[in-house]
């Protein structure tokens, strides 16, 4: 599963990583090759996009995990008819395209990249988790048709709103951490008075003041509100549910 996200960057070396199941790497051995004769590649420093050619895709995959491949582009997805899981995590990817053919995706991972706007996702009508974690965003858009989505991960981005989430009555987990929410630019924390199936909210480490827009969300076990400005803790004696409070 592609569940909670909120980890550092995972150490190995080349060798110790697994290709992911539904791939083979071309450009792998080529590149291995040059390690143990020593060389030492000039763009370590600056990654260039890897060529989704010297890359081949099982068409039969359901499971697809290319992380940290450095794929600058999302192109050459439309053969996988039969993917759920699609892992994009740690790449150099910059704009969500191309991806519009995979209509059995659940699953779709895009931590790590250099994305500045959701778009392009609604034909992913069967989507249940999307991360988006540690990119470029400033908005919450282009995910209104999600209507099936029960995990969101936004954590680590530039987003100063809480919006165009209305829609997503199924959401259980909801991640926004390490943001720019400010109170001060919001009267209230629009969307989430829609998500009466909301399990856990994540809003640590923004610029939060007032706790506020939570009435209809009494399903919530888990609110973690940490390292804000929060001074009083106010309007949660509603949350029966609430087991974790932070």
């Amino acid at each position: 599963k592609l569940d909670r996200r909120v980890e550092s960057e995972e150490s190995g070396d080349e060798e110790g990583r697994k290709l992911g199941s539904g791939v083979t790497d071309l450009s792998r051995q080529s590149l291995k090759d040059g390690e143990e004769q020593g060389e030492e590649d000039p763009e370590e420093e600056h990654e260039l996009p890897v060529d989704m050619e010297t890359i081949s895709l099982d068409r039969d995959a359901e499971d697809v995990d290319l992380n940290h491949y450095r794929i600058g582009k999302i192109e050459g997805f439309e053969v996988l008819k039969k993917v759920k899981t699609l892992c994009l995590r740690q790449n150099l990817i910059k704009c969500i395209e191309n991806l519009e053919e995979l209509q059995s995706l659940r699953e779709l991972d895009l931590y790590d990249n250099q994305i500045k706007k959701i778009e392009n996702l609604e034909a992913l009508t069967e989507l249940e988790v999307l991360d988006i974690s540690f990119n470029l965003l400033r908005n919450i858009e282009g995910i209104d048709k999600l209507t099936r989505l029960k995990k969101l991960f936004l954590v680590n981005n530039k987003i100063n709103k809480i919006e165009n989430i209305s829609n997503l009555h199924q959401l259980q987990m909801l991640e926004l951490g390490s943001n720019r929410i400010r109170s001060n630019r919001l009267t209230k924390m629009e969307g989430l008075q829609s998500l009466v199936n909301l399990r856990e909210l994540y809003l640590s480490h923004n610029g939060i003041e007032v706790i506020e827009g939570l009435e209809n969300n009494n399903k919530l076990t888990m609110l973690d509100i940490a390292s804000n400005r929060i001074k009083k803790i106010e309007n949660v004696s509603h949350l029966t549910e609430l087991q974790e409070f932070w």
